[in-house]
């Protein structure tokens, strides 16, 4: 991945990521703030319904004492007093008291907790009331009536009216009903429910009061409800109004429900208030951070673009010109220039990159000029060294020629016959260390052509297979996938198909004989030669192995340079003509050796394919 689509995903994640942390924080901060102002709504909603409870309690409580103090209630518990009272007389009197006094539950009992009369129910006549005690509760208290409707909750409370040394019991209430909680003040968003508890085991939707506007379905309360039975504490729950159906609402349908439980005055959980507050508002502003979330991303991914565009024209484009600049020069481009367009870290970079190419280059053309002197002077030490050898015995035998001038014609006669013969000797070895050295100062530039291996390296041995039996060596040919001992004597002219390769079969032929005959000189007292090829569809690799006395590693590590030589009469320039030839051709030639285990050159050679014609691909 280049630098400039890094820095433009650093700059997108970046984005992405503030972008994202922000968003969630503040969701995280809206929805904290909008908890913390449902807590105290739902907190005063909770208050305001107790302040109703305690002012309704204090209402009837005064209804209550009223009707002791009434001729009727005076009337009844005189009649109560009695030793034997017909109570039937007074069977539908708290009916008429409980109108007249707007009440819905009124009950008259006596100090044995007869009821006498029952507004509610007139058939309890004569049934036991539970809350007539000694010591009956003086502040209003939530109570479950029995009705002929089934279980119904109310507000009551008891006064009682002294007839005697009888007592008369008053206990009157109201229904909590909806008519109750439309007197609430509700806060907009929200509202107030009540489930009558009366089953105290199981969800009852007939026992959920709700307030005539409210509209829901009962079960979308029936876990919370549950979870406060079970607890009997408070609890509270996001209600979503889609969760039974309703597929037509949305999340800002949803609302935040707090479940208060209501004891009775025996500590019985009679009832459980519900207070929902809408989360429409937490929705619409949670909407709102998320629409500006995916603007700010929006932007800021446009902006980063930008900004990975300005900063690819400021930072990756002169790091790619200086990528570029720095191939050129391993390319062998020592020209290559980075222009300097600015004065920070970047301008200051690409000028130290430019003076360090300055001065490689200068050292270059010195280090150039150096080894050309250095090679001259080693041409002109060599040469002298080689010539100085013959022209010694040449002025020896013209030394002699001239003594024997001297001493007759006679003399001078038989010493020409055999100065002659030396001097023709020494001037055929200058011959030859002449055109040496020719030669390998006009190395030819390599013909390609369509060669195979195998076959070149048959006709090489065959050229030395004399020089190898005098030697006592024996050649092993394990080319390709052909392995096995060559006989001496017996040359094998049938190989496998291999692959063609491009090169100068002239100078390719040179080079290994030069080995070769390397090899030979490598063992004077006789050994082994393995010559071995493998091959592949873009290379081929030629070994050439013996056994002879092996290399040292410094003896290695110069042993293809030009003039270096370890024989008494060698020009140092055999080797070095073989790797001229094999880097003309794009190869490389390697040695490995160890002294006493022998010697392995390796050619490696690139198939050059693409130099040859089609007419010489298909003519092989």
């Amino acid at each position: 991945m280049s630098l400039r689509r890094r820095l433009l995903l650093l700059f997108a994640l970046t984005v992405v990521v503030s972008v994202a942390a922000v968003t969630g924080i503040a969701s995280a901060m809206a929805r904290r703030a909008f908890d913390r102002a449902n807590d105290e709504r739902t907190a005063a909603l909770v208050g305001q319904f107790r302040r109703e409870f305690t002012r309704h309690g204090e209402d009837v409580s005064r209804k209550i004492q009223a009707i002791t103090a009434t001729s009727e209630g005076s009337r009844i518990a005189i009649a109560a007093a009695r030793p034997a009272p017909d109570y039937s007389i007074f069977l539908d009197d708290a009916q008429t008291i409980a109108t007249t006094q707007q009440l819905e539950f009124l009950e008259f009992a006596d100090d044995r907790g007869t009821i006498i009369s029952s507004a509610q129910w007139p058939a309890k006549f004569g049934y036991k009331e539970s809350l007539v005690t000694p010591t009956p509760p003086t502040n209003p208290f939530l109570k479950e009536e029995e009705t002929p409707a089934g279980p119904a909750l109310g507000l009551f409370a008891i006064r009682t009216l002294a007839a005697g040394d009888r007592k008369l019991y008053v206990v009157g209430g109201i229904r909590l009903d909806k008519t109750f909680l439309a007197s609430l003040e509700l806060p907009a968003g929200m509202r107030v429910m009540l489930y009558e508890n009366l089953d105290h085991k199981s969800f009852l939707p007939d026992h959920l009061i709700r307030a005539p506007d409210s509209t829901s379905n009962p079960q979308e309360f029936a876990p919370l409800v549950r979870q406060v039975q079970q607890s009997n504490a408070e609890a509270s729950a996001v209600v979503h109004a889609n969760s039974y159906g309703n597929s037509q609402s949305n999340s800002g349908d949803d609302e935040t429900v707090n479940a208060i439980p209501l004891t009775g005055e025996s500590n019985q959980m009679l009832g459980i208030l519900l207070v929902g507050s809408s989360r429409k508002i937490y929705t619409e502003l949670r909407g709102q951070i998320r629409s500006a979330a995916f603007l700010a991303a929006g932007v800021g991914l446009v902006m980063a673009v930008l900004l990975s565009s300005w900063a690819a024209a400021r930072v990756t484009r002169p790091v790619e010109e200086l990528a570029h600049a720095a191939r050129e020069i391993a390319g062998g481009n020592w020209n290559a220039r980075v222009s300097t367009t600015s004065r920070d870290e970047i301008g200051q970079l690409a000028g130290s990159f430019n003076h360090m190419t300055r001065d490689l280059l200068d050292q270059r053309e010195r280090l150039v000029q150096a080894e050309r002197v250095a090679a001259w002077r080693e041409l002109a030490r060599r040469l002298a060294h080689e010539l100085k050898n013959p022209l010694f015995p040449l002025q020896l035998t013209v030394e002699n020629l001239l003594r024997a001038r001297t001493q007759g014609e006679q003399q001078f006669n038989e010493t020409f016959q055999e100065s002659a013969s030396a001097l023709l000797a020494e001037i055929s070895n200058l011959k030859t260390i002449i055109g040496r050295f020719s030669d390998f100062s006009k190395m030819p530039q390599p013909q390609f052509q369509a060669v195979r291996l195998n076959e070149m390296i048959q006709e090489v041995v065959k050229l030395h297979q004399a020089q190898l039996s005098q030697a006592n060596i024996a050649c092993q040919l394990q080319l390709s996938e052909m392995w096995g001992q060559l006989p001496s004597a017996v040359l094998r002219s049938e190989v496998p198909q291999e692959q063609v390769i491009a090169a100068d079969p002239d100078l390719l032929h040179r080079a290994l004989s030069n080995l070769v005959l390397n090899a030979i000189e490598a063992m004077p007292e006789g050994g082994t030669l393995i010559l071995r090829t493998r091959q592949n569809s873009s290379s081929a690799c030629i070994e050439v192995f013996d056994t002879g006395k092996g290399l040292s590693p410094e003896e290695c590590a110069r042993l293809f340079t030009p003039y270096y030589t370890s024989k008494i009469h060698g020009t140092g320039l055999g080797l070095a003509i073989v790797q001229s030839i094999v880097s003309d051709h794009g190869g490389r030639i390697s040695v490995s050796s160890e002294p006493g285990r022998g010697t392995t050159f390796i050619i490696e050679l690139p198939a050059n394919r693409d130099k040859l014609s089609a007419a010489q691909t298909t003519g092989v």
